[in-house]
């Protein structure tokens, strides 16, 4: 995980600015690194890093800087900002927002896959779940499915929340029983959802309503045809001489 912070000064079209970043596996200080880069232009020109302990130089000018400020109370001020800053707000973090997770919600849905060798496609889902990491398989009657599957990276919904996509392309057969599993650390044990191959109720409703409407069509047509002949018989023919 990380955390960074910038401070931004500007004048006559110029920008400089420093970039502060906490880099983190856990609260525990040995798995935390900060890092300071200072920037001019978007080129970064000087870096403190905590695991190098000391500033460096990437410019002729930055390399001037880092001399200086290796030879400071600048330097000393850094190498406690990974205790007294990074590791002091991460505790705050794990406690109030990194330990909080929130379950996805899945929904499988059928396609037909544009270029491929088998004639359906499945795609699961994921949605409105945190944290990011998450794993999404497929099982076929209880087996996983390791071939012709391809998903979508964890994708930032903007609101903390994080959606992802998987799709199995596959061959159906009678009598099978296909699966999409979420593993997720909101989850006490996996997610199982299973695909019904039965027709969804929306098809089922555009085949009633296409039902009816055949029906409805020939109906009209037969009563025209009726009122038609019953017109043809009411004629009086009137024989010419």
């Amino acid at each position: 995980s990380a955390h960074s912070l910038m401070f931004c000064l500007s004048s006559d079209g110029f920008k400089m600015y420093v970039v502060s970043r906490c880099d983190f596996n856990s609260t525990e200080l040995k798995d935390i690194k900060y890092i300071r880069s200072y920037y001019y232009n978007k080129i970064e020109y000087a870096r403190f890093d905590s695991d190098v302990g000391k500033f460096v130089g990437y410019t002729e000018y930055g390399e001037g800087n880092a001399e200086t400020w290796n030879s400071g109370a600048y330097l000393t001020q850094m190498k406690a900002e990974k205790e007294m800053y990074c590791q002091y707000n991460i505790g705050i973090w794990y406690k109030n927002i990194l330990s909080k997770s929130v379950k996805p919600y899945v929904k499988l849905h059928s396609t037909t896959p544009a270029y491929s060798q088998h004639p359906a496609m499945l795609v699961c889902s994921v949605y409105d779940f945190f944290p990011s990491k998450i794993k999404v398989s497929w099982l076929r009657d209880g087996q996983e499915v390791t071939s012709d599957v391809t998903s979508t990276e964890e994708m930032a919904d903007g609101d903390w929340y994080y959606q992802t996509h998987s799709h199995l392309e596959y061959t159906p057969r009678s009598g099978e029983k296909i699966s999409c599993k979420v593993e997720h650390a909101s989850l006490e044990k996996p997610l199982i959802t299973d695909w019904d191959s039965s027709m969804p109720e929306s098809e089922r409703n555009k085949l009633a309503i296409g039902a009816s409407g055949l029906i409805l069509g020939l109906i009209l047509s037969l009563a025209g045809f009726i009122y038609y002949r019953r017109k043809a018989r009411g004629r009086i023919l009137v024989p010419t001489n």
